[in-house]
């Protein structure tokens, strides 16, 4: 299921959130109310972690990271770094980098799996991407939009891209992730994807001017309607058990 929030009256939560497999980020400071929204729905299955990164609320745009890491701009002060580090489960590696496009979440959109990033990113940052998240690293657009980070969203499981995304262009991208990909929109018409929505393999949290129509694509492409952490963990000891029988 997709669930519609807002923060203090501004649509755009992805700006002020983080949602992996593994843990949640929300922004401290925020209406209590916002942050009840992720721990109804998260708090059985993973960590919702209240805090600022460099003294910022815009917790989305300034970090990126997946279940097996999060990676943090050079401006994150050392307490946060700490609170992260200790709030968050043990198998998450928790790294700060220096780089000069700051905004990570901007610059790199991923899934457990695969990285897309900006194409002006340090090589040095390129492998830390690799290193701390354990993904393949692809330097992409997406319609033309070096802030890959902003105009897509991408789970395991699917992935929703920028609207004027060519059908070749979802081709490439959708072979390169190896998950289902949709052209679309969210907050009735942004084409700022991942600052509408915040996504993992089982749930997902969208902007209160999410329309009917794109929350039906959302639950479609993100295959939510059939989606339980318990369903997936249960997909994954098959998937285990039929490769060792």
């Amino acid at each position: 299921m997709a669930t519609r929030l807002q923060f203090e009256n501004n649509c755009e939560i992805g700006v002020f959130s983080k949602l992996t497999n593994a843990y949640c980020l929300v922004a401290i400071g925020g209406s209590e109310n916002f942050y009840s929204t992720f721990e109804s729905e998260l708090a059985d299955h993973i960590p919702v972690v209240k805090t600022s990164i460099a003294g910022s609320r815009i917790v989305g745009r300034l970090c990126a990271g997946n279940k097996k890491g999060l990676l943090l701009p050079h401006t994150t002060t050392d307490q946060e770094l700490q609170h992260l580090r200790n709030s968050l489960p043990d198998g998450v590696v928790v790294q700060r980098i220096e780089e000069r496009l700051s905004a990570l979440g901007n610059c790199i959109a991923c899934n457990d799996h695969v990285a897309l990033t900006h194409t002006d990113l340090d090589r040095e940052t390129e492998d830390l991407i690799a290193d701390v998240l354990g993904v393949e690293v692809f330097r992409q657009t997406i319609a033309g939009n070096i802030l890959v980070g902003s105009y897509c969203t991408f789970s395991n499981r699917g992935g929703l891209v920028h609207p004027h995304t060519s059908i070749e262009d979802l081709d490439e991208l959708s072979t390169l992730l190896q998950v289902p990909l949709v052209a679309g929109t969210v907050n009735r018409g942004s084409e700022v994807i991942a600052a509408g929505i915040v996504v993992n393999d089982w749930t997902a949290f969208c902007g209160s001017d999410t329309t009917a129509t794109e929350l039906s694509v959302i639950e479609s492409v993100f295959k939510l309607r059939e989606a339980q952490p318990t369903a997936i963990v249960d997909e994954m000891r098959k998937s285990l058990i039929d490769t060792y029988v």
